[in-house]
């Protein structure tokens, strides 16, 4: 079981940035033994995969819709696990997400909308 804390969305207008965290916690294993990987959802679709990196950083990926924009990044000695946003598109409204690759599960999630 591992719980997951997501935070850091809002509202901001096309063209802006935000940096979301997540603070994933689970008995018996430390944070910087989980590969990770950040989600979203918009509304009426399904949840889609936007990014993901290992546990040491060295292996970073994006989905083909944010490269560019997003960069995935981790503190390990904050137990945090970042998505930063730049460039901000309406379309990249949504739900995030992160999750332990491997356990599953999901937490609340943080609302990102982008609109003008």
């Amino acid at each position: 079981q591992v719980y997951y804390v997501e935070s850091g969305g809002g509202f901001v207008q096309p063209g802006g940035s935000l940096r979301l965290s997540c603070v994933a916690s689970g008995p018996g294993r430390r944070f910087d033994s989980y590969d990770m990987r950040w989600y979203r959802q918009a509304p009426g679709k399904e949840r889609e995969f936007v990014a993901e990196i290992t546990r040491d950083s060295g292996i970073k990926k994006l989905a083909d819709s944010v490269k560019g924009r997003f960069t995935v990044s981790r503190d390990n000695n904050k137990s945090t696990l970042f998505l930063h946003m730049n460039n901000l598109k309406p379309e990249d409204t949504g739900k995030y997400y992160c999750q332990v690759i491997g356990v599953g599960g999901w937490g609340q999630g943080t609302q990102v909308t982008v609109s003008s």
